[in-house]
Order: structure tokens, then C-alpha cells, then sequence
């Protein structure tokens, strides 16, 4: 985010992008707000932690987290490819393929997904009802 920040205050860059970026920034009111909004959606992370070791199909994801409903995956899943966070790659054979996997600004996400990991871990460990 560094790096558009720095585009956005260059007085010789303006494009709609950082004009976006200005928009969305003034949305929130501190960067954790901005965090939870891109990876709190009720599966986002989940997705995101599944797709850390690679491109996974529809019906992949589907199968790793069965929970979810169709229809609420691909809601998560579009969220995720608006926010720039996954790439969404379709073949053009029958029957459709569609790929997903993190884009690099998605993989910057790696460590907190790591560390809400070991938090999780730690709590269900210590908070464990016999």
C-alpha cells in the first residue's frame, strides 16, 4: 500500500485508480477497519488460507470448504477478485474451467493469515472444552 500512497500524493500522477484510492481511504476510519473490510467476509479468509499453496477450481474450493454454499462462494470469491486480492483465470473450453489463486497483493497477506493461524491455534488449545 506504501506504493500507492505514494502515487496518490505525486502531484504529477492523477488517474482514476488513485482516485479510487482516495475514495476508499476516506471510507475508514482506521487501517484495521480497512483490513477486516477485504478479508472479513464470512469465508475470505478461509479462501485466502486455501489458496495460499496454489490454484484451486471452483469445485476445489468447494470441497475444502464445504460449509460454504455455492452461492456464497462465489459472492466471497468475486469480492475477493474486485479487491484485488485473487486472480480469477477462465479457460474457454467446455465444460468452463475457472482457476483461482492469490495475486501478489494478495500473497502480502500471507503473514497475517500465519499468524491468525498460530493466535487460532493457541486459543482452541487453551480454550478447549472437555
Amino acid at each position: 500500500m506504501k506504493q500507492a500512497e505514494i502515487n496518490r500524493s505525486h502531484p504529477a500522477v492523477h488517474t482514476e485508480a488513485n482516485e479510487n484510492l482516495n475514495n476508499k481511504s476516506s471510507k475508514y476510519s482506521c487501517p484495521i477497519e480497512a483490513t477486516l473490510d477485504l478479508i472479513g467476509g464470512k469465508y475470505k479468509s478461509i479462501i485466502l488460507w486455501r489458496l495460499i499453496n496454489g490454484t484451486l477450481r471452483f469445485n476445489e474450493l468447494s470441497k475444502v470448504i464445504p460449509q460454504a454454499t455455492p452461492k456464497m462462494l462465489t459472492q466471497q470469491l468475486r469480492e475477493l477478485e474486485n479487491d484485488g486480492l485473487v486472480n480469477r483465470v477462465v479457460y474457454p473450453v467446455i465444460p468452463p474451467k475457472v482457476e483461482y489463486s492469490l495475486s501478489d497483493f494478495g500473497k502480502s497477506i500471507i503473514p497475517i493469515l500465519d499468524s491468525m493461524c498460530t493466535w487460532g491455534t493457541r486459543y482452541l488449545k487453551d480454550f478447549e472444552c472437555d
